[in-house]
């Protein structure tokens, strides 16, 4: 949707180890630039979580992490710099850009633990990941992305970064691509419409079998929706927000502190890395479904 939008810039794209093993990620996002036509440059980054072994999600997105449809390979090769090292570099020369991030924070916690001071110099920091007071999609109590590292998204929480949860609750319902949007999807005829379908076959059969809802949910989508048009959401506000990193049982957890008792005598000790920074979390809540939809039309005709 960035890369088709004629309203912003795509500085580089960055890869990381997430619902594929990153070379694979590095391959489609390559693949996904050239089929809309940009040579934006696309840096591959961590192989594994911080202090985890890396557990992908093929069992969701397909080996391939595209639905396994056998695309071929991308004409062009990632850059030489690790992607930890881009993000430094394209924010200290780009200062007030948006960073959005669509898998495990990883390599954005690299680059705040090389850099801290990277942390002011961001306008918005919008992060598609958790489930903000509802159920996990990989765990009854958290959503993948920050499953998959959450040492990496605390370290992020923690940073100062400007950020914005878009979690997982928002591409369900009624947000989700029902089988009268595919088939207005499909109408459009363009290549970028037809990818767009193809490769969520497999994430659409395994959306039914978790849930039992019909259609194709687009978390990713939704959140780069709303970095173009932070308007797009109805319902936000700003919370501290913690992640769990040690509970087996809860493991990866965004906990919001969406009635504003952390800072309470009994809660202040746990709490106190993140009060200390005195930074909260944009938190969206609800969208506007239909122009949510028409977005996504928008990048694809």
């Amino acid at each position: 949707m960035a890369l088709r939008s004629p309203q912003v810039r795509v500085l580089a794209i960055t890869t990381v180890a997430g619902n594929v093993a990153v070379q694979q990620s590095t391959r489609n996002a390559l693949c996904t630039a050239e089929l809309c036509g940009a040579d934006v440059p696309v840096f591959m980054g961590a192989e594994k979580p911080l202090h985890r072994p890396h557990q992908s999600a093929d069992w969701f997105h397909g080996r391939d992490g595209l639905g396994d449809h056998g695309y071929p390979a991308p004409k062009r090769a990632p850059e030489k710099l690790h992607a930890a090292d881009a993000i430094i570099a394209t924010i200290e020369s780009n200062p007030g850009l948006v960073l959005v991030t669509l898998g495990p924070l990883t390599n954005v916690a690299l680059a705040l633990q090389r850099n801290p001071g990277i942390a002011g110099k961001v306008g918005r920091c919008v992060i598609m990941g958790g489930a903000p007071c509802c159920e996990g999609n990989v765990t009854p109590a958290a959503e993948y992305n920050i499953w998959c590292d959450p040492e990496a998204a605390r370290i992020v929480l923690r940073s100062g970064l400007p950020v914005e949860l878009v979690g997982w609750h928002l591409c369900r319902g009624e947000a989700a691509l029902k089988p009268a949007d595919t088939k207005q999807v499909l109408s459009f005829g363009t290549p970028q419409a037809r990818f767009a379908i193809e490769c969520n076959s497999r994430a659409q059969e395994a959306y039914f079998e978790q849930t039992g809802e019909h259609g194709i949910s687009l978390p990713d989508p939704v959140a780069m929706s709303i970095a173009l048009d932070p308007t797009i959401a109805t319902q936000q506000s700003e919370h501290y927000v913690e992640v769990e990193t040690s509970s087996e049982l809860t493991l990866g957890m965004t906990v919001v502190d969406r009635l504003n008792v952390a800072a309470n005598d009994r809660n202040r000790a746990v709490w106190a890395p993140i009060l200390d920074r005195g930074k909260k979390t944009k938190v969206y809540w609800t969208i506007d479904n239909e122009r949510w939809k028409q977005a996504l039309y928008s990048a694809l005709k």
